[in-house]
Formats: C-alpha cells, sequence, structure tokens
C-alpha cells in the first residue's frame, strides 16, 4: 500500500530533495496500478518508473540506490528509468515531490512475462482443480507475483492507467485465482532460473484477436476499423446494450411465466412423475420425443443411500449442462450455473441428504442442443464413496421457447481491449509475451495468419524492446472425432497460427494431444505452460533445450509413396504406439484417403491403396485428431500441417 510522509519529516529523503534545491511546487502524486507493492520489475535492461502529477511539478525517484530527478510535462505525466541489475534484494522505490512522498513496497528484480488471450489464457486454477488438489494446496512461491489486468474495454482510445488490480504474491491462499497456465509457465521460469517472475495477465473470454489490435494496426481489414468507429459512440453502445437486455429480460420473463414445473412446484421432488418420460443421461434431449427444442425442461432422479452417509455433507459433480442449470435436493436449492461452460461442481451442506434423496435439475436452453455433456463425471462424492449419477432419468417439458439469440457482446469489438487492457502497460519492461487465443477467430481463420504477424509486430513497435521473444499457444483438438479425413476450420486455424513462425523470435507450444472433444477448456494446462516454458527457455534465456516437436520440411513422391520430411530440431521421431497415426494422403482428384505409415529413418513413408499416385498429404488435419501419436523423443507432439493448401 502506498504510504505518505511530509516534507516537515527528518527523513534522508526530504535531506536528498532539498540538496536538488527543487522548488516547491504543490503536487498530488499519482502512480499507474502496475507500479505498486509486490511488483516485480525487469532485470537486466532499463526500466520505466512514471507516474501523474501537476504540470511542470518536480519529482525525485529513488530506487536500488540511485536518485532521478524529473520534472512532469505538460499532460501531467512524469517518467524516469534506471537500470537494474541481474540479481537484487526486496527493495523500496521511492517518489517524492514538494509536499509527499510515496512508497512502492517489496520490489523485486526478476522476469516478468505479459500473457494474453482469451478464456484459456484466463481460466484460473480453481477450473482445474480436479487435475491439480495437490499443486494448490501447497503452492508457496512469494517470488511469483501475479498481476491481473481488469477485464474493461474502451473504444474512445488508447488508455494511460488500468482501472484496479494488484501484484499478488503466489501461495495457497491465491492460486485459486491465477491462471493455470500463467502460473505452470511461471513456476517453471522460476525454478529454472532461480530469479523472480513477475505475470501480467490480460486476457478476456471470448476475445477475438481484433479486439487486442490498435485502431491503426487494423488498416488493412477496413470493415474491423469501421466497427470500431461505430462503437466509439456511447449512445450506440447504449442502444444495444439495452435491447440485449430487454430482448434477453423479456426471453426469460415468458419463460418462467409458462413455465409448468415453477407454477406446480417440482423442484420440491413432491411430484407424481408416472407420466414423465424417461432418457438416459449424459445426453441430449434432442434426441428423445422432446426433439430439438429450446426452453426449460426439468430432471428427476431418485437416489438412495446407505445410512451411514444420510446426513452427510458431500460434493455434487454434474459435468457440464447447455445451457444453464438449478439443482435442488429434497427441496433444497444446491446451486446453479447460468451459462454452459463452467464445470459443475457444487457442494451439498450437512443435513440435507436422507435414505431416499430426491434429486431435481430444471435446465434451460437458449439456444442450439439442451442436455448433459457426454464423457464427464455425474456423482455425488462422499470421503470415501462416490454415488454414480450417470443412467436412467426422469424427465418433463417445462416450457418451449423460440430460441434467444445471442448478445451483442461489445467487449469483444475492435480495439477495446487493446486499449484498455494493453495500451496502460506499455511502459513496463518485460521479457517476452505468452499468447493463448484463437477459438474465436475459428470461423475466419483464412485472416487470422495475417492478423497475428500484425499484433506481434504492433505490440514489439509499441513496447519498444526490439524483438521481444513472442509464445504462442496452438489450439488443441476439439470437439467429436470423425472415422474418415475431412475438412476443418479448427485446422485452418492451427495452420494460421503457425505463421507465427515466420517471424523471428517466436514459438508455438502445439497442443494438438491435451484437448478433451466434449470441452473447449480442457482441464491439462500443466503441459501447456510447460510447452511454453520451453519456448522460453530458448528464446529468453538461450538454453540448448528442444523446444518444439518434428516440423513439416517437404514432401518427396516416388511412385506410389509419399515421403515426408521433418525439420526435428536436434531430436528425433518418436512414435507412439505401434505405427504412425493421422496421416491422409490424396491423388490429382484432391479427395484424401487415411494412409498406411512407417517410419524410415528420419522420415514418414506413406502409402494408400485407393491412392495410386499421391500428390498431396495432411497430417493432424481435423478438429478433434485424436489418433495422431507422432511425438519426437522429448515427448513434444508433430505440428499438423497439410501440403494441399
Amino acid at each position: 500500500m502506498n504510504t505518505y510522509i511530509y516534507k516537515s519529516t527528518n527523513s534522508i529523503l526530504v535531506c536528498l530533495f532539498m540538496l536538488f534545491s527543487i522548488p516547491r511546487i504543490e503536487a498530488q502524486l499519482k502512480l499507474p496500478k502496475l507500479v505498486s507493492d509486490g511488483m516485480v520489475v525487469q532485470r537486466n535492461t532499463e526500466i520505466n518508473i512514471w507516474g501523474y502529477a501537476d504540470s511542470g511539478a518536480p519529482v525525485m525517484v529513488s530506487f536500488l540506490g540511485k536518485h532521478k530527478k524529473v520534472k512532469t510535462n505538460n499532460t501531467g505525466i512524469w517518467i524516469t528509468t534506471f537500470n537494474t541489475p541481474n540479481q537484487a534484494e526486496a527493495s523500496s522505490v521511492t517518489i517524492t515531490s514538494a509536499l509527499e512522498t510515496l512508497t512502492v513496497d517489496n520490489v523485486l528484480v526478476g522476469d516478468v512475462y505479459l500473457c494474453s488471450g482469451q478464456s484459456n489464457m484466463e481460466l484460473p486454477m480453481s477450473r482445474v482443480k480436479p487435475l491439480y488438489e495437490e499443486e494448490i494446496a501447497t503452492a508457496n512461491f512469494p517470488d511469483i507475483r501475479y498481476f491481473e489486468v481488469p477485464k474493461v474495454y474502451d473504444f474512445s482510445g488508447p488508455q494511460l492507467d488500468l482501472p484496479g488490480g494488484k501484484w499478488v504474491a503466489v501461495n495457497s491462499a491465491t492460486i485459486e485465482d491465477i491462471s493455470a497456465v500463467a502460473y505452470f509457465f511461471s513456476k517453471e521460469i522460476h525454478l529454472d532460473q532461480n530469479v523472480p517472475v513477475g505475470i501480467i495477465n490480460a486476457s478476456l473470454g471470448g476475445s477475438p484477436i481484433e479486439s487486442w489490435l490498435d485502431y491503426d494496426a487494423l488498416k488493412s481489414f477496413p470493415g474491423a476499423q469501421a466497427s470500431a468507429q461505430k462503437f466509439k459512440s456511447q449512445s450506440y453502445r447504449d442502444s444495444i446494450a439495452t435491447s440485449d437486455i430487454k430482448r434477453q429480460q423479456d426471453w426469460y420473463s415468458k419463460l418462467n411465466n409458462a413455465d409448468t414445473g415453477l407454477k406446480n412446484n417440482w423442484k420440491s421432488g413432491e411430484f407424481e412423475i408416472s407420466n414423465w418420460d424417461s432418457m438416459q443421461i449424459p445426453g441430449y434431449w434432442a434426441e428423445t420425443n422432446l426433439g430439438a427444442l429450446n426452453g426449460v425442461v426439468w430432471f428427476m432422479k431418485t437416489v438412495n443411500l446407505p445410512k451411514e452417509l444420510i446426513g452427510k455433507e458431500a460434493h455434487l459433480e454434474m459435468g457440464r449442462i447447455v445451457d444453464a442449470d438449478s439443482i435442488f435436493i429434497n427441496g433444497t436449492f444446491i446451486g446453479n450455473t447460468t451459462y454452459q461452460y463452467p464445470p459443475r461442481r457444487y457442494e451439498i451442506p450437512k443435513g440435507i441428504l436422507k435414505e431416499k434423496n430426491q434429486l431435481v435439475v430444471r435446465v434451460i436452453n437458449e439456444q442450439g442442443r439442451g442436455g448433459f455433456v457426454e464423457d464427464k463425471d455425474y456423482e455425488i462424492r462422499f470421503e470415501d464413496t462416490v454415488i454414480d449419477l450417470k443412467g436412467t432419468w426422469q424427465y418433463k417439458l417445462g416450457a418451449i421457447q423460440e430460441p434467444l439469440a445471442s448478445p451483442t457482446f461489445i467487449r469483444w469489438k475492435p480495439t477495446g481491449l487493446y486499449n484498455a487492457m494493453i495500451n496502460p502497460l506499455l511502459n513496463y519492461k518485460i521479457a517476452g509475451m505468452l499468447w493463448y487465443q484463437g477459438e474465436s477467430n475459428v470461423s475466419n481463420a483464412d485472416e487470422y495468419n495475417e492478423l497475428i504477424k500484425i499484433l506481434v509486430n504492433d505490440w514489439r513497435s509499441k513496447w519498444v524492446q526490439g524483438d521481444t521473444p513472442f509464445l504462442l499457444a496452438q489450439l488443441a483438438n476439439f470437439l467429436k472425432s470423425y472415422e474418415e479425413p475431412t475438412e476443418s476450420d479448427w485446422a485452418k486455424m492451427r495452420e494460421s497460427q503457425e505463421a507465427v513462425l515466420d517471424l523471428k523470435n517466436t514459438a508455438m507450444a502445439v497442443l494438438i494431444d491435451v484437448g478433451e472433444w466434449n470441452d473447449i477448456h480442457p482441464l491439462n494446462k500443466k503441459d501447456v505452460g510447460h510447452r511454453l516454458a520451453l519456448g522460453a527457455k530458448k528464446l529468453v534465456y538461450h538454453k540448448d533445450v528442444v523446444s518444439s516437436g518434428p516440423r513439416f520440411k517437404s514432401l518427396k513422391i516416388e511412385d506410389n509413396k509419399a515421403i515426408v520430411h521433418y525439420d526435428l530440431f536436434n531430436s528425433s521421431i518418436q512414435i507412439q504406439g505401434a505405427k504412425p497415426q493421422g496421416f491422409a494422403v490424396a491423388g490429382a482428384d484432391g479427395k484424401f484417403y487415411w494412409a498406411e505409415a512407417q517410419v524410415v529413418g528420419n522420415t514418414i513413408v506413406l502409402t494408400s491403396e485407393q491412392v495410386s499416385k499421391p500428390l498431396y498429404v495432411r497430417y493432424a488435419w481435423a478438429d478433434n485428431p485424436d489418433t495422431v501419436n507422432v511425438f519426437n523423443t522429448q515427448g513434444l507432439p508433430a505440428l499438423p500441417f497439410r501440403t494441399d493448401k
């Protein structure tokens, strides 16, 4: 917290202030949110310390035994620089004006990284807790500091400061709110380099790349610039927001008024179910007699418990539900979730559970297919006992409703997040940038190869640090897999993301093996952090490590064989299984068939009975190529590719 020392204080700082003969001009000192207690500043470089005061006001800044005097410019901003060492003890920064002194305490010198993107970068450790309970319980890293940038947008132009935020040390009390990718990355770098690590996380779920770009950077995308111009208007934004809110309120009001389950108090579990139908859960009611309707459907299951579990507290796991749910046990409200993506994890308090229990779930579906996502856990967990809830449930329609149109999501429009969440960071020196984003751009994947290069080049120019290392997380496997080769927008997106490697000082973490077919937010964030850390070790610390799996280099055709040559980066091919899978070949007609593959030296040789003269090859070209198994000896997966673009 900032402390104030008035000039009458008998302190060394005031003496130094007087020695420099700075005139006594009244100035209310203010610091940007990043320059605050617990911050980590970048080592081995010239860092900026800056703030705000009255125009023309003199300011003294002291750090690491150095003292700098500076004068506030005519816009009320002062800035000075300090050279930082490779290592230093925790220290303070003091900023003194004619009337007051601000002190920033517990400042560490280490390596600072920007983490940005959408929900998979944003996702906190609490969301991946089932995989990392021990990690969360034992975390204690006082030299890893985390700053979460407030999730705000602004279309009026680039902003100078953030509306809030603070540096937090990583420990068991704070870790659940920290980005899982950022945590695993920073932990590995901290332990590997034995230096403090600072993470600045500027991420927002659902955000497309255009929202993270400056207006001028979008000059080759006039549609995005036009959208940014439109949303500068407060009245325009207000009219859209008002319309969205009214449409949603009207939809839910109509739904609730029509819901037979609310009228007849089905949440109590005390009703006649002889006229209810049954379905298997998990599953979707589009596959039942209801068909593909939207609205509200109620579900009920009787759960019998042994006497030793009666009245005990328990944990309820209800997988994922599309879209919103409210859950009741024996008439008692247990919890609710208002949209489809979060895992449903609820606590059942003591005294609720009986020998015979009525579990009631009210499911609201706004659009698409409503129901219970498959291949997830549905169970009641006690300390030593698990009650499986999968199987037959009773269900009954509460009300039918027309689909609810999606809201406008103003916060995702072009330039808004750059202005409010990136521009205020530009004075803060960093070691590198981490980027995990792309799910929201799958529909315009063909443009992304240009957009990602624009973002890297623009951010680098704005930070004025040269070719700052840029580490990109490629999209993981997701959605259903198919028995035959298919076209895939997700594969196109991964191909466009790979274009970042055309730029200097970039690396990409390939995640084609860590996804979940039924969850756009896979739990495995440790491998993501590790693979990004490998890129940092290579680019930032110049370590002799293998940071990439095999990458397609060239294709040679010999008679009926297609021979794939790889860049192996001082490693070799390793197949996780009997033989390589995930390869498809096509001839002149462009129709792809699965190929028989074998490793020959450092190449993979492909043949197919359906293709006598192969011309093109694809590997891992699918939304969810869940059979791919080409890795290197370090366990890093081969990059997806196609040769027919």
